[in-house]
């Protein structure tokens, strides 16, 4: 696995489906550098996203990310889990489409809930009905998950080690 056919790797998916937890198995097993946009825009500006929502709003938030996305998705040999929004940018999904593999993390709805329903980090997640907000993101975004993508995982009832395997025999085309 010393010959990487692909030179990046790009998770997405809504949140809870687990592009960090997967995409850093999957970064570990392949010997890539890995990198969650996320986390990258935290470290950038010195604040958490709770922060910058509060502070610059959704737009201001996804002004960092699309820069974020252009800067990492020009780098070689890397898996990037992106923010369950990210492909509501279209300059996110042309950088994301042209510079690698993008691999649709799916997982559902029941499982988003379980996984998200203590979450206090995600400024979009903050709402009195999770259930509703996650439906609602779903119908908006999964569109557009289906579009970009090059290949769909699902992530439900799999240990992070099977889906990291099955994206891993999917890339090296082994059955």
């Amino acid at each position: 696995m010393s010959i990487v056919k692909f030179r990046n790797i790009f998770l997405i998916g809504p949140m809870g489906a687990g592009k960090s937890t997967i995409g850093r198995a999957l970064a570990k097993e392949l010997k890539l550098e890995f990198f969650d946009s996320d986390e990258e825009i935290e470290i950038r500006a010195g604040a958490n996203i709770a922060w910058i929502y509060d502070v610059e709003g959704e737009e201001g938030y996804r002004r960092r990310e699309q820069k974020v996305i252009d800067e990492l998705t020009q780098k070689t040999n890397i898996v990037l889990a992106t923010g369950g929004g990210a492909i509501m940018t279209p300059e996110n999904r042309n950088s994301l489409a042209a510079r690698g593999t993008v691999i649709y993390l799916k997982t559902s709805l029941q499982q988003q809930y379980e996984r998200t329903k203590r979450d206090t980090k995600r400024p979009m997640l903050q709402t009195d009905d999770l259930e509703a907000r996650l439906e609602s993101l779903r119908d908006e975004h999964e569109p557009l998950y289906e579009d970009l993508a090059d290949v769909a995982f699902e992530t439900d009832k799999l240990t992070v080690k099977a889906v990291a395997n099955n994206i891993i025999k999917y890339l090296y085309g082994e059955s």
